[in-house]
């Protein structure tokens, strides 16, 4: 029980990390000029994310940082969540 509540718990947190992430490239994107549209944020999230790896190493050499608390974040939600599912499904 509490492996599972943890599990739930970094699920949760990886996702709202995600969440925060997506928002913090918007910004960025819509102060550098583009044209992005917060309606469409969690169907465009990853177009955002590509568009903001692109626009910081052609400005800086590198990627920005933003980018990686994305895909790590994104992907950790996905993983814990998975294994929340699984854990709840396993003990029946």
């Amino acid at each position: 029980m509490v492996a599972g509540t943890f599990i739930v718990g970094v699920a949760a947190l990886a996702a709202i990390w995600s969440v925060v992430a997506s928002v913090l490239i918007f910004e960025n994107l819509r102060r550098r000029g583009e044209k992005v549209s917060f309606f469409w944020l969690r169907v465009k999230a990853p177009w955002y994310v590509y568009q903001y790896k692109k626009i910081t190493t052609a400005e800086t050499g590198k990627v920005g940082p933003l980018f990686y608390h994305w895909i790590i974040s994104i992907n950790l939600a996905l993983i814990f969540g998975i294994a929340a599912i699984v854990i709840s499904n396993w003990r029946g």
